[in-house]
């Protein structure tokens, strides 16, 4: 049975805003980068509400996230699951990251975006339950999801949504 693994968290000490996918496809996977498929809307969005243009270098793009003092990872750590589909996760094969020390070590976070459904229902199924009671003031928000498997909405349709974080930055 082949794992995927997810990566550390792009987040500076200071980030405010925690936006949470569920687990690589295998594009990023490959690329070692998050949202490396060439179709994905979130580089797209983050260009157009913070200047991470698709077009900069990954690491230029993940330095302006974390200027933003916006956060990116996944619930996942690792699982089973072939192909790139959420829906082809294997239940019994998760492995949650570590959030009660993620937030431990960044305190400032206040908002956590889900970059689509699996990853909310992942966070309120199996991190939820086990956070620290002062974890509760946190709010949480899910939005549409940037794959390109999400199809029923358009890239302008996404970002119009998307640009909430911009007024929480």
């Amino acid at each position: 049975m082949e794992i995927c693994s997810s990566f550390a968290p792009i987040a500076a000490e200071n980030a405010k805003i925690l936006i949470l996918g569920s687990m690589p496809g295998i594009a990023s996977l490959k690329k070692q980068q998050y949202y490396g498929h060439p179709r994905n809307a979130f580089w797209p969005i983050m260009g157009a509400l913070f200047g991470a243009q698709p077009e900069l270098d990954y690491q230029q793009r993940t330095d302006i996230l974390k200027e933003h003092k916006i956060a990116v990872w996944d619930v996942l750590q690792s699982c089973h699951r072939p192909g790139s589909l959420d829906a082809n996760i294997h239940p019994q094969s998760i492995n949650i990251n570590d959030f009660a020390d993620f937030f431990v070590t960044h305190p400032n976070i206040r908002k956590v975006f889900f970059n689509g459904k699996t990853a909310e229902n992942l966070f309120k199924k199996h991190v939820l339950p086990v956070l620290a009671p002062g974890s509760a003031q946190l709010e949480y928000l899910c939005l549409p999801s940037t794959s390109p498997a999400f199809a029923s909405l358009s890239l302008e349709q996404k970002l119009a949504v998307w640009k909430i974080i911009n007024s929480q930055t």
